[in-house]
């Protein structure tokens, strides 16, 4: 009897650590298709907003067609890659307005960029994490801005 009892307890402990190692691969790549389908989200967000835009700007050549943002991080602050780019899509929404302007009024839509955006605080999951733009950079009808991101803390 004795040797039963520690047998079946062999065994539950074996399928105990079993669904345990299971589970956290299940999360892992679970995990990992979650992000992909995030990234390709937010992909298929920008091309419908840039394919828009083409329609509508299609004759004029000197307007912002497609606006990428970049995130840059310092090594200090790690913020966790779901954070930033939801982050990246709150900010495409706030830049939505520079869409068909002229290129070659940059000058007074990047002063408007740095008013709307600097230091701006964004709310992700209960964190609010500032932006500072660091290059705004428009190229054949692409505005590219590189912000960096920090954690905000309150004084």
């Amino acid at each position: 009897m004795r040797s039963f009892l520690r047998q079946s307890g062999i065994f539950v402990l074996g399928m105990v650590a079993g669904s345990i190692i299971y589970n956290a691969i299940w999360h892992t790549s679970y995990n990992a298709l979650w992000m992909h389908n995030q990234d390709l989200r937010i992909q298929l967000d920008q091309a419908e907003e840039d394919n828009e835009t083409l329609r509508k700007h299609s004759n004029r050549h000197s307007v912002i067609k497609e606006i990428k943002v970049r995130a840059e991080q310092s090594s200090a602050d790690k913020i966790s890659a779901i954070e930033v780019k939801d982050i990246l899509r709150q900010m495409h929404e706030d830049l939505e307005v520079l869409r068909g302007r002229d290129i070659f009024e940059i000058d007074t839509d990047s002063k408007m960029v740095r008013v709307l955006l600097n230091r701006k605080i964004y709310t992700v999951r209960e964190k609010e994490y500032s932006i500072q733009v660091k290059t705004m950079l428009a190229v054949e009808g692409v505005l590219q801005i590189w912000v960096e991101m920090r954690p905000y803390i309150r004084s």
